[in-house]
C-alpha cells in the first residue's frame, strides 16, 4: 500500500511533465506551421508506483479521472501541451486491492494527513530543447517533476518521472501511513519502511484538428 501520485498521472496525474527525450523518439513528430491539437477522449491514463519495505517492493495503482484543460496551438503536439493545466481527484485513487482495504487507509492516512489534497493539480510544461516538466500541486505547496518521454505513432505520448515526496513536505504523510501499514510494509528484516519516493506514469493520446 502506497503514497501516490500524480500524474501520473499522474499523476496519476497527470500523475498528468524537466525532461529530455532520451531516445530522441520525439523527432518522430510532424511538425507543421501552426496546427490545433486535442485530447482524444477518455484516453488519457495516470498512474503511479510506490514502495515498501526496505526491499522496496513496488505497489502500482492509477487515478481513474483527470481533468485537463484545452490544449493550445503549436507547431508540434508537444509545443500545443504546453502551458495545459489538470487536476486529478484523489477520490478517484484505485490500487486494485482484492481486500478492498489498502484504497481507504491511503485517502485516510496518506492524504488526509495533508492540506488540501481533495485534488492534485499541476501544469505542463516544455522547455528548451523539448524539455518537459509538470507543476504539481500538493499539501500546499507547488513543485516541479521532470519526465522522460517517448511518442508512440506520432500521437501517443508517454511521460514518466519520480517524484520526491519531501520536496512537497510531505514526510509526515508517508510516516503516517507507514505505521497505519505497520506490518504489511515490514520485511523479512523486521523493519517496517515506506519509501517517499514514487514513479509516476502518464499517457496522452492526441489528435490535430
Amino acid at each position: 500500500m502506497k503514497k501516490l501520485s500524480l500524474v501520473a498521472g499522474s499523476l496519476a496525474l497527470l500523475a498528468a511533465f524537466s525532461c529530455n527525450n532520451a531516445t530522441k523518439v520525439a523527432e518522430q513528430e510532424t511538425s507543421t506551421s501552426d496546427a490545433s491539437f486535442t485530447l482524444v477522449q477518455d484516453s488519457t491514463k495516470v498512474s503511479f508506483v510506490a514502495y515498501k519495505t526496505t526491499d522496496k517492493v513496488p505497489v502500482g495503482g492509477q487515478f481513474t479521472s483527470i481533468s485537463i484543460g484545452d490544449l493550445g496551438s503549436g507547431s508540434t503536439a508537444l509545443e500545443a501541451m504546453d502551458g495545459t493545466e489538470f487536476s486529478i481527484p484523489v477520490s478517484s485513487l484505485f490500487t486494485n486491492d482484492p481486500t478492498g482495504t489498502r484504497d481507504p487507509k491511503i485517502l485516510e492516512f496518506f492524504f488526509g494527513f495533508m492540506e488540501n489534497t481533495e485534488l492534485i493539480s499541476g501544469v505542463f510544461k516544455v522547455g528548451p530543447d523539448k524539455q518537459c516538466a509538470i507543476d504539481v500541486s500538493l499539501n500546499g505547496k507547488t513543485e516541479s517533476i521532470p519526465l522522460t518521454y517517448t511518442v508512440v505513432n506520432d500521437s501517443k505520448y508517454v511521460f514518466d518521472g519520480v517524484m520526491e515526496l519531501a520536496n512537497w513536505d510531505a514526510l509526515g504523510a508517508v510516516a503516517s501511513i507507514n505505521k497505519a501499514c505497520e506490518a504489511l510494509h515490514t520485511g523479512a528484516d523486521g523493519i517496517s519502511k515506506t519509501w517517499s519516493e514514487v514513479a509516476v506514469h502518464a499517457e496522452v493520446l492526441l489528435a490535430k484538428k
